[in-house]
């Protein structure tokens, strides 16, 4: 087996089962969690740039106003996603965030499509379709919007468009993204910390060690990520992907015993039958000959 597909799959596996983990900090504040993410993702990712000696880019980068502005926009979209990711997972709706990434990928195309000036296949405008039909649904169904999933959603998809554009790997751009995040959110841990509240000063070992332990679950899967898809077609990476939403609806209604109704479970079937419409176009594009592609 091609070792990049290992890498990517342990990277989705990862993702999908860290509802586990937040979960273990659900009587934390969602806001606070991510502050702790921030400050140790970085602090382990300068350990690893240190072990690789992979210093020059950061001086280039930080005299680069508009690589700044861009990865601070990136880093804000990544909060703003992360903050949401937390909350939903400490307030039972693990089904609602996995939900937000079975649709990323057809969020991807539109972006695509809008930005990148991209000619979608007439099977991904047809997964589209169908993933909008099924968020229909699941708006009527429910009686509002799945915000938490469509938040989710927009906000990597974004992210991922921004990085796409980026001139840093995915190492280098997460330590700057983290980096440009770290005095907000040290401000916002010391704050508390200051007026005797946090976890910082009421938190006990295990639950510290937990925090800890969310630098290397935020960097490892995403050094996992970059050394698979080095190594594979982008084809092979989209199929992978959905590893990752799939263990967190699992974890969701097995786990944590969410409610899956049978009403709502058609608006999940119709995203399901847009992800696999969206795959074979994706399979079946790829065993042509580029000058036959659309």
């Amino acid at each position: 087996m091609n070792p990049g597909v290992i890498y990517a799959a342990l990277a989705y596996a990862s993702w999908g089962l860290l509802p586990v983990f937040f979960k273990q900090l659900s009587h934390v504040n969602a806001l606070e969690v991510v502050a702790h993410r921030m400050v140790w993702a970085l602090l382990f990712l300068l350990c690893v740039l240190l072990v690789l000696r992979r210093w020059a880019w950061l001086r280039e980068a930080t005299r680069q106003p508009r690589v700044l502005l861009a990865f601070g926009v990136s880093a804000l979209l990544l909060s703003i996603n992360w903050s949401v990711y937390v909350w939903a997972i400490q307030n039972a709706h693990v089904i609602d965030a996995s939900l937000g990434y079975f649709i990323l990928p057809l969020v991807n195309v539109f972006l695509g499509f809008i930005f990148l000036k991209e000619r979608p296949r007439r099977g991904q405008w047809l997964a589209v379709a169908l993933a909008a039909a099924g968020v229909l649904w699941l708006t009527l169904q429910g009686g509002r919007l799945p915000w938490i999933a469509l938040l989710l959603a927009a906000t990597f998809g974004i992210y991922g468009l921004l990085r796409k554009l980026a001139q840093l790997g995915a190492l280098e751009g997460l330590t700057l993204e983290t980096l440009l995040l770290s005095p907000f959110a040290v401000g916002t841990l010391a704050w508390w910390a200051w007026h005797g509240q946090g976890a910082l000063v009421q938190a006990d070992a295990l639950t510290m060690g937990w925090l800890l332990l969310a630098g290397p679950l935020t960097a490892i899967p995403l050094l996992l990520f970059a050394a698979g898809a080095r190594r594979i077609p982008m084809a092979t990476l989209g199929i992978l992907q959905y590893i990752s939403p799939s263990l967190q609806m699992l974890v969701g209604v097995w786990l944590y015993a969410e409610v899956f109704e049978p009403a709502r479970a058609i608006g999940f079937y119709l995203i399901w039958i847009a992800l696999l419409v969206y795959s074979v176009d994706s399979w079946w594009s790829g065993r042509k000959p580029s000058s036959q592609r659309e």
